[in-house]
């Protein structure tokens, strides 16, 4: 696990800069349309028209702040189909895996796996759904750390009613 020090998180999850830009009015209202944040808007942008990553990053870590820490994944579709858990984007093609009221962290590892227990051994999915239990065993068994339930707030789109 990767120490990060104290203090805020880092923004875009990997060393960064603060820099100066001026730009024009009606690109910094069309940045705003993508993103409240004008740097995260950028960053974006430029993400998408170039999506190569050149620090391939692991499928399951842990991202720490303070005395705190949360487990950052790359989706998959084994994760997505998991009973009780959501995956919550945070930029990147991350997500926090966010679980129901009613799924309890033990039935989350449970879950992962029996999952790697019915995947071929050749299944990309495997190392992100291995580094994933690894770090909910040692958090279970660790001393210095104990895993605590927590609640995000979530927004989902509501169903559009027909109108007929």
């Amino acid at each position: 696990m990767q120490r990060l020090g104290r203090g805020r998180p880092s923004k875009y999850g990997r060393p960064a800069r603060a820099v100066t830009v001026t730009l024009p009015e009606d690109v910094l209202a069309r940045l705003a349309s993508i993103h409240t944040d004008v740097g995260s808007a950028i960053v974006s942008l430029v993400e998408k028209s170039t999506p190569v990553r050149t620090i391939p990053a692991r499928q399951a870590e842990v991202a720490r702040y303070g005395n705190r820490a949360v487990i950052i994944v790359t989706p998959s579709p084994t994760l997505r189909r998991l009973r009780g858990v959501q995956l919550v984007p945070v930029g990147n093609g991350r997500a926090l895996i966010s679980l129901s009221s009613s799924t309890s962290i033990s039935s989350l590892e449970l879950q992962v796996r029996d999952a790697l227990d019915r995947m071929t051994p050749e299944n990309r999915e495997r190392e992100g759904l291995r580094s994933l239990a690894d770090i909910l065993r040692r958090s279970r068994g660790s001393r210095a750390l104990a895993s605590e339930a927590r609640t995000i707030i979530v927004l989902a789109s509501k169903p559009r009613r027909r109108v007929s």
